[in-house]
């Protein structure tokens, strides 16, 4: 596929050209402006804010299997899922893929080198058609240039992301392994709950070599955190999926803390 083509809004993300940007109906815009409500950086806007930002988004339908963008491309949109589920991964030094996030309904994505102007540092690519709200970045430059309030947003939203790399280094280095797997799944659930006697399937897109690498262990030590979860109760498996609990998951994530409490 050759370098993406110019429409009448901006540039088109790598190979959607095919699908095509559609011009949101006047319906979209009060549904936009829904989901940006809960989406990360935008969900703590002011009505006026958030309706102004909803107003410069543009839909975009993707294939599976198609890329919305690559690693090194130029960052042109920043991306709120309202469809379907987006693949995150990065290239290791050994030529191997490394997925590190399944972005799903009301995610956003690719908006750090929007804001930054830099290069891309990830690819994304569509596990299942996908169609997003897209926000092109001079757009967005705008926005938080004409609404203080963004751009008070924006660095309220960078400080949390900092916040949460932090959180995610303490807990490679302090925590055993399955209180950082639990933890881990517990954000994949999202909040998700258990009906009374049930467990919650979770498909996590990840391979067991690489849930090691995302929470810096070995294979075989994973491999180990998941049996010690599953001889709690707090899941169960399959060839394919997890069948998780979330409360018991919710247990095993608080004992290295309570143990520590007790010293």
């Amino acid at each position: 596929m050759g370098k993406s083509a110019h429409l009448h809004w901006g540039l088109a993300p790598r190979l959607a050209l095919r699908l095509g940007a559609e011009m949101p109906t006047e319906a979209d815009y009060r549904l936009i402006a829904r989901r940006l409500a809960s989406a990360d950086l935008f969900n703590v806007l002011a009505e006026d804010d958030l309706a102004a930002c909803a107003a410069r988004f543009r839909m975009f339908r993707f294939a599976k299997g198609q890329m919305l963008f690559g690693r090194g491309d130029v960052a042109t949109h920043l991306y709120v899922i309202a469809e379907g589920q987006v693949r995150l991964a990065i290239a290791t030094s050994e030529g191997r893929e490394l997925s590190f996030q399944i972005a799903a309904v009301g995610d956003l994505i690719g908006e750090i080198a929007v804001l930054d102007g830099g290069l891309r540092t990830a690819e994304a690519t569509a596990l299942t058609p996908v169609m997003t709200y897209a926000l092109e970045r001079h757009a967005f430059r705008e926005l938080w240039s004409a609404h203080p309030g963004i751009a008070t947003a924006i660095i309220s939203f960078l400080c949390w992301r900092l916040r949460d790399i932090s959180d995610r280094l303490e807990a490679i280095a302090l925590h055993p392994m399955e209180v950082r797997l639990a933890r881990f799944l517990l954000v994949a659930l999202g909040g998700r709950q258990a009906p009374p006697g049930r467990r919650v399937p979770l498909e996590l897109g990840f391979t067991q070599g690489e849930l090691a690498m995302l929470l810096g262990a070995s294979r075989p030590k994973i491999n180990v955190a998941l049996g010690e979860l599953e001889k709690a109760g707090a899941i169960g498996r399959t060839s394919d999926r997890l069948f998780c609990d979330p409360a018991k998951l919710a247990s095993v994530a608080q004992l290295d803390d309570c143990g520590a409490a007790g010293n």
